[in-house]
C-alpha cells in the first residue's frame, strides 16, 4: 500500500480475476484509482473497504511451550504457543521468525505427529504436544509439477466426478467403470498424447515445444469416451468449466458441491477444474491447498502453519485469506502465522513479537498477547504499526 502511494503512476488491471479480469480499469495517480468506481484497488485505498478487526480475540485455553530455542540467533528462549487460536508471528526480517517456527516448531511436531524425517533445529523440548494429532505447513510452492496434476485431481473431485460419469446409463451400458474416465491410465485416454491433450516436441539446442494433439486436439479422452453425457456434457467439458459454473452444475450432488464451494470460497471461482498446476501462481496453489484443507472434516486438533501467506497478494486476496484462516481457527484448530502485512496482523487472536533488531541482534520475543496489548508495549516496532490500524 505504501509503495502504490509513493508511486508516480499506477496500473490498475481488473475488475476481477480470470474471466471477469483482462481490462484495464485505471491508470494514474493513487487518487485518480480513488476516484475510478470501477477500481477494486482504489475502495480499498479510501478505506470505502477494508479488513474489520474483529470485534472479540479468542480466549487460549491451552498452551504449545517451546523450551530452550538456540537456533540460528535465538538466545535460549522459552516461548508459548497458544493453542485453539489464531496465531502471529511477527518482528522485522532477520528476528529469527522462522528458526523458531519453521525450523523448531514445525519440524519436531511433523516429527512427532507425522512421523517424518527431518531433524529440528537445536532446543531443549516442547511440551503440550499430546494435544494435537497433525501438523500442516501451507507454503506457495506448486501442488503438482506435470501438467496432469490439476486443482479437480488435488482436492479429490475429480475422483467423484469419475463416479458420477461412471453411474450414468450410458457409462454403464458399456461397461465402462471408473478408470475409463482417467487420463493417467489406459482405455479411456487418447492413446496419441497419452492423455495429456498436448505433444511434446524435443528440439535440439532450444527449448521444448508443446504442440496440441492432432488426435483428441486438445481433449485428452477418445472419442468412445466422449460420446458418455452427464446432464449433456461429457468428461472434457466438465474439466473445461471453471469453479462458478461446476458449482451451479453440481448442486444436486452434495459431496462434490461441497468440494467446489470451498474453492469458490477461498477466491478461485475464475480457475478451470482441469486447468495443469504448473499454470497456476503460487498465491493459487497456496489456496487450493487451503481449500483442500477446509473441504476435510476438522479434528480440531491440527496445527497450521503459514509462513507469509500474504506475498504478491492484493487486498481484496488478503481479505479472503484473513476470512479462511479464522475459518479454520474457528474448529478449534490452531493456525500460526509467520506474517509482515498489518491487515492480518491486526485480525490475530495472539501476536508474539520477536525482536528487537534482526541478526545477532534479534533472536528474543519482545512482546505477546491481543494485538491491542502488543501495541501497548514502547519496546516493540510492530507494536508501534499495528497500533495505528486498531
Amino acid at each position: 500500500e505504501d509503495t502504490m502511494r509513493a508511486a508516480d503512476c499506477v496500473v490498475d488491471i481488473g475488475p476481477g480475476a480470470g474471466e471477469h479480469g483482462g481490462e484495464l480499469v485505471g491508470i494514474g495517480t493513487v487518487d485518480d484509482l480513488i476516484a475510478n468506481p470501477r477500481s477494486v484497488t482504489g475502495e480499498y485505498l479510501s478505506g470505502k473497504k477494508k479488513i474489520p478487526v474483529p470485534t472479540e480475540r479468542r480466549k487460549p485455553e491451552h498452551w504449545l511451550t517451546v523450551r530452550g530455542a538456540r537456533e540460528n540467533n535465538l538466545k535460549n528462549i522459552m516461548v508459548r504457543f497458544p493453542l485453539g487460536v489464531f496465531t502471529c508471528v511477527t518482528g522485522v526480517s532477520g528476528s529469527g521468525k522462522s528458526s523458531l517456527v519453521n525450523e523448531i516448531l514445525y519440524k519436531q511436531l511433523a516429527r512427532t505427529l507425522n512421523r517424518a524425517r527431518c531433524i529440528p533445529g537445536k532446543h531443549t523440548r516442547v511440551d503440550g504436544m499430546e494435544q494435537l494429532d497433525k501438523v500442516i505447513a501451507i507454503d506457495q510452492s506448486p501442488i503438482g509439477r506435470t501438467p496432469r496434476s490439476n486443482p479437480a485431481t488435488y482436492t479429490g473431485v475429480f475422483d467423484q466426478i469419475r463416479d458420477l460419469f461412471a453411474s450414468t446409463a450410458d457409462a454403464k451400458a458399456r461397461g465402462y467403470k471408473k478408470g475409463r474416465f482417467s487420463f493417467n491410465v489406459k482405455g479411456g485416454r487418447c492413446e496419441a498424447c497419452s492423455g495429456d491433450g498436448i505433444l511434446k516436441i524435443e528440439m535440439h539446442f532450444l527449448p521444448d515445444v508443446y504442440v496440441p494433439c492432432d488426435v483428441c486436439h486438445g481433449q485428452r479422452y477418445n472419442r468412445e469416451t466422449l460420446e458418455v453425457k452427464y446432464k449433456g456434457k461429457n468428461i472434457y467439458e466438465v474439466l473445461d468449466m471453471t469453479v462458478e459454473e461446476a458449482l451451479e452444475f453440481f448442486r444436486p450432488i452434495p459431496s462434490i458441491h461441497r468440494k467446489i464451494q470451498t474453492l469458490y470460497d477461498v477466491g478461485l471461482s475464475y480457475i478451470r477444474l482441469g486447468q495443469p498446476s504448473t499454470t497456476l501462481s503460487g498465491g493459487e496453489a497456496q489456496r487450493v491447498k487451503l481449500a483442500t484443507e477446509l473441504s476435510r472434516r476438522s479434528t480440531g486438533k491440527t496445527v497450521y502453519i503459514l509462513d507469509e501467506p500474504t506475498t504478491g497478494l492484493h487486498f481484496a486476496d488478503v481479505h479472503k485469506l484473513v476470512d479462511i484462516l479464522q475459518r479454520l481457527a474457528e474448529g478449534g484448530n490452531t493456525v500460526i502465522v509467520i506474517e509482515h502485512n498489518l491487515d492480518v496482523i491486526k485480525t490475530a487472536d495472539y501476536i508474539i513479537d520477536m525482536g528487537p533488531e534482526g541478526g545477532d541482534r534479534g533472536g528474543t520475543v519482545i512482546a505477546t498477547g491481543t494485538p491491542e496489548e502488543v501495541a501497548a508495549c514502547k519496546e516493540s516496532y510492530t507494536g508501534y504499526y499495528v497500533g495505528k490500524y486498531l
